[in-house]
């Protein structure tokens, strides 16, 4: 069987020569924006309106799943208690939902055809819900990697909330 293998990346603030070359160096063929709100104001260069041009001049494809994008509320009764952080906590409680579930399917579908980076903002992956959706892939069997420069990467490790309990990816505290 294939190895599956996944890339995450933050644009930060790179330029976009940096962020492409970051890309290139992976052999990446395609940029999935897991942001909810795909634009910057201090960077347009990564906005939803200019990237996937940009991106197309160096063969990388482009796809916005806002579906997986960050920014969840904390759902009241969130057994995510692991999470002291309201976002991740609140993201937590959104990847238990369908329309999260259908995003990520999506995702493992275009990743075990293309090579793929999901990308936020961030420039740190544990500072970003791209932390938690690392999880989840890892979890299912994939090999999550983040670029952290051209031709540097980091193997993704569980979050310390996380934990498999009954074959499940929980953040419980217990």
């Amino acid at each position: 069987m294939k190895q599956k293998i996944i890339y995450t990346i933050g644009h930060s603030t790179h330029t976009l020569e940096e962020f492409i070359a970051m890309l290139k160096s992976f052999n990446i063929e395609l940029l999935a924006d897991i942001r909810s709100f795909p634009g910057s104001r201090k960077f347009p260069h990564f906005n939803k309106e200019n990237l996937p041009a940009s991106l197309a001049e160096n063969n990388i494809e482009y796809i916005h799943l806002k579906n997986l994008g960050g920014r969840r509320k904390v759902n009241p009764e969130s057994c995510n208690t692991g999470w002291r952080v309201a976002a991740f906590r609140g993201y937590a409680d959104y990847m238990e939902t369908e329309n999260f579930e259908k995003a990520i399917k999506e995702l493992e579908q275009i990743a075990s055809e293309k090579r793929v980076a999901y990308m936020c903002a961030e420039a740190v992956w544990w500072r970003c819900h791209r932390s938690l959706v690392s999880d989840y892939l890892k979890h299912n069997g994939w090999t999550v990697l983040h670029i952290m420069g051209v031709n540097k990467s980091t193997e993704h490790p569980y979050t310390a909330p996380a934990k498999i309990m009954n074959g499940k990816l929980n953040y419980s505290k217990e």
